[in-house]
């Protein structure tokens, strides 16, 4: 019957009901803060089953008031009654079909990195002094976003060139599920406009690679001394001009995995040293996160696209106020405001299709 929810489907929310009811218990255990990290964890646990359990019960009490309408319409003689029980059994029913894909849209399995903050870093590609003022643009156009949402955004690492753009700039963004919304934007992304260094009118095409890192707390990755070499060196910045005349630039470079990860901004070494450490963790993590995910399956990076940062994901067409996105095929002719920081119609529908995706493989 149309609006009923599957047998399999009801057997899965009455075992999270019922595991609901232990995470409950397991948070009244005082012994439990002296483990912080499963404690966050159970926190997280329970806000999504208590969603769930709300939203369960909700449609088994629209499932009951159309059993009860149902049964009145049958035993109903007086016309205008009935036909108002028709009228209710029509709105319930509608009712009954939301809170219905809501709950699977709600036992899709969560990502736990979704709630996670975010390292965010831009880099130049092809196209010169061009592509780093893109650059700069996109770090921009994220920081007016994250305004508009009331997130944090602070600069670990930033190289630039003399006409104010990046070659490369790192950032962090904390807040509210930043990772949720900002996750897709790994990749390429590709700007055609005229120069404002081309005197002969001529449109440039010129790239750009986006990371989005999740990141990682001191609890997710471990990073001992012996694991790391660190070396410090003397800060400079465009051109090579000296910034100040101490070693306080610091360069972190993981033995293991090769990474390296350089910061200069700060003028203490101290404070560089835990900057770099935040993104050494990040890129750490992130590795991490890669190996189980294709240990998992290759599933798990569906519609958006790979997640190689080679990928190309977008074309920003100045000429024309055009922004693709070639993952999801959508075209917007509002690139001015796209670029001041309204994301928002962009990252819905890119959550949209890859919840839909999502909800597919559930069902399989």
């Amino acid at each position: 019957m149309p609006g009923e929810i599957l047998t399999s489907m009801r057997e899965r929310l009455d075992k999270l009901e019922s595991r609901g009811s232990e995470v409950e218990r397991l948070l009244s255990d005082p012994n439990l803060m002296k483990d912080l990290g499963r404690y966050k964890e159970l926190m997280r646990e329970h806000s999504h089953l208590r969603d769930v359990g709300e939203e369960y019960g909700h449609f088994k009490r629209l499932s009951g008031q159309i059993e009860s309408t149902r049964a009145l319409l049958e035993d109903e003689r007086d016309g205008d009654l009935k036909e108002l029980a028709r009228e209710e059994l029509k709105s319930l029913e509608g009712e009954r079909e939301a809170s219905e894909r809501k709950l699977k849209e709600l036992l899709v399995p969560r990502d736990p990195l979704d709630l996670k903050n975010i390292i965010m870093e831009i880099r130049a590609g092809t196209g010169g002094d061009e592509a780093a003022l893109f650059a700069s643009d996109l770090f921009r156009m994220y920081s007016r976003y994250a305004e508009r949402r009331g997130w944090k955004i602070e600069i670990l690492q930033a190289s630039g060139i003399e006409l104010g753009g990046f070659k490369e700039i790192v950032f962090s963004i904390s807040g509210s599920s930043v990772y949720a919304n900002l996750r897709y934007e790994s990749g390429v992304h590709r700007v055609q406009r005229v120069p404002e260094t081309e005197a002969s009118g001529r449109i440039h095409t010129s790239a750009v690679t986006v990371a989005v890192l999740p990141e990682a707390e001191e609890t997710d990755i471990e990073i001992r001394p012996e694991d790391i070499r660190i070396d410090v060196f003397r800060s400079s910045g465009p051109g090579g001009q000296s910034v100040n005349t101490t070693d306080s630039a610091v360069r972190v470079t993981h033995l293991a995995t090769g990474i390296v990860v350089s910061c200069q901004d700060e003028k203490s070494q101290i404070k560089n040293r835990a900057k770099a450490l935040r993104v050494l963790r990040a890129r750490l993590y992130e590795m991490e996160e890669e190996k189980k995910a294709r240990e998992r399956a290759e599933a798990r990076r569906h519609q958006i696209g790979t997640g190689d940062r080679s990928e190309r994901i977008r074309t920003y067409n100045f000429p024309q106020n055009r922004l693709t996105d070639h993952r999801i095929n959508m075209t917007l002719y509002k690139l001015d405001s796209v670029i001041e920081g309204d994301l928002g119609e962009l990252i819905e529908a890119l959550k949209l299709d890859a919840r839909e995706q999502a909800l597919k493989e559930s069902a399989e």
